[in-house]
């Protein structure tokens, strides 16, 4: 860590404001409560819409993540001591400006990340209520005292704060990410380094600004911007220091940061990817399917691990279903996020909307009808049409990649047990939905779906109140709820007599 008065620390500058959608977005470091510049220099934030860079932001290097650790490690004794009432006032503070500025955090967030302006002000307003939620929760923390069967003591355990935690979180979701990991870190009184994504970290660093004016004291949260996570995530995990990961991303990235984290034998959370199943039965509400399907589908423009990836129809319904959704799907405005009636913005840069395009291709070469969509406009920005696809074959090759953008496959079934074989044929489980008007049916295939969650009759699961997470190459661990506090710490057991 960086020594206060240290000649380093006297030639760091400290780093510009940036003011942006009525906000105020630092743009440099924030280690030990200073923010400085980075010392592998700067990353331009990319406006998708535009293609245009909206500011620069410090790079940081694997020599800044160590100074981040040093920092959060001498923070942790007394943040820990803390008691958790104070701990809990300090999160609803926060809550409270985040829900006054919500709005400007929403336009933050589609300038850097492109989504609806819609689609932002709900992720604003519930980013903010895990502040709340763990607020909460910090003075819930738990533990048990029992006698051993033998009467020879008392078993006691105890929650501790695990320690010192590294936050990685994308770029999809770019302000709930965080305050679902820095809300239930900071319960627990760990204290966090926070890794945003490259393309999103001006709305992370307006979160880590919010809790420092809610009273977060220096060193608890740090946030490291960086255009080589690589090098420097591997530096973090080497340190003996830092005893937690929590990770949201890609189960390919997921894999390689917990063989790092193995060698010093870190905890680790894990929120991968996603393939979700749509199941719409014979006996459903078409209505409502569809409805849901707009949701589960359509949040966020698609780039959500919990987007419904795969859509399963019943043959008898599966023509009315295709056309009502076609329906809806052409009906959506595509444009610039802030502009007013646009419901869908553009994805997130030229790579993602690159692989889009080719899904769809490769699916139409394997004999999927295009209901609409099927292209990128021919405009400025990083956007693509709302697609529909019928009469996908079951082995169609879209069906085993997240699509990550506004891409609605429909495969048709004949059979309940053919549709849970379909859904379940895939290494992710992290989310499935089904709508079916028949309750038993429902809690039937909702037991035998591999999936961590599961939407009945519903097209959106998130809640900071209910646990989130998948099975399989889905994750680990749980994020939200009593469990998300429970992640972030370690069960002590004494024996004691008396």
């Amino acid at each position: 860590m960086i020594a206060p008065g240290s000649a380093l620390q006297e030639d760091i500058v400290t780093a510009d404001l940036t003011t942006l959608a009525g906000i105020e977005a630092p743009t440099g470091l924030l280690i030990g409560g200073q923010w400085s510049t980075g010392r592998a220099g700067t990353l331009p934030v990319i406006n998708p819409a535009t293609e245009d860079a909206l500011t620069e932001v410090a790079d940081a290097s694997p020599e800044d993540a160590i100074d981040a650790v040093g920092a959060a490690a001498q923070a942790l004794p007394a943040w820990a001591a803390t008691p958790p009432r104070e701990r809990g006032e300090i999160l609803r503070r926060a809550f409270e400006l985040m829900k006054q500025r919500s709005e400007q955090i929403a336009r933050l967030m589609v300038l850097e990340n492109g989504k609806a302006l819609k689609d932002a002000r709900s992720e604003a307003l519930y980013s903010a209520e895990f502040f709340r939620w763990y607020a909460e929760e910090a003075v819930r923390i738990d533990g048990s005292l029992t006698i051993a069967p033998s009467g020879a003591n008392r078993i006691m355990a105890i929650r501790q704060p695990v320690g010192v935690s590294v936050l990685i979180t994308p770029w999809n979701f770019p302000a709930a990410m965080a305050t679902r990991k820095i809300g239930p870190a900071l319960a627990a009184g760990c204290t966090v380094i926070l890794k945003p994504a490259k393309e999103t970290p001006l709305t992370a660093l307006a979160v880590a600004s919010i809790l420092a004016e809610a009273g977060v004291p220096d060193g608890v949260v740090n946030v490291l911007t960086t255009n080589k996570a690589g090098p420097l995530t591997q530096a973090m995990l080497a340190d003996p220091r830092v005893r937690k990961l929590s990770f949201t991303g890609s189960t390919e990235v997921g894999r390689l940061l917990l063989k790092q984290a193995a060698e010093t034998v870190t905890n680790c959370s894990m929120e991968l990817g996603g393939n979700a199943p749509f199941l719409v039965f014979d006996d459903a509400d078409l209505d409502a399917a569809v409805d849901g399907a707009m949701v589960a589908k359509m949040r966020n423009g698609g780039e959500a691990c919990t987007a419904a990836n795969r859509f399963y129809v019943h043959e008898r319904v599966a023509d009315e279903f295709a056309a009502k959704l076609t329906a809806r799907m052409a009906a959506l405005r595509v444009g610039p996020g802030l502009d007013d009636g646009t419901d869908l913005g553009p994805l997130v840069n030229s790579d993602t909307r690159s692989k889009v395009a080719s899904l769809v291709e490769t699916a139409t070469q394997d004999g999927a009808a295009v209901l609409t969509g099927g292209h990128a406009p021919d405009r400025l920005g990083y956007f693509y049409q709302p697609t529909v696809l019928d009469r996908v074959p079951a082995g169609a090759g879209i069906l085993a990649e997240e699509i990550f953008g506004p891409v609605a496959p429909i495969v048709r079934f004949a059979s309940q047990d053919e549709a849970i074989t379909l859904a379940n044929d895939t290494e992710y489980g992290l989310v499935s939905y089904l709508y079916s008007q028949d309750l038993r049916r429902c809690l039937q295939v909702a037991e035998a779906l591999e999936a961590g969650m599961i939407g009945v009759n519903r097209g959106v699961v998130s809640d900071p109140a209910a646990p989130f997470g998948g099975v399989k190459q889905s994750g680990l661990g749980r994020e939200g709820a009593h469990e998300g506090l429970v992640e972030f710490t370690e069960t002590k057991y004494i024996a004691v007599d008396w």
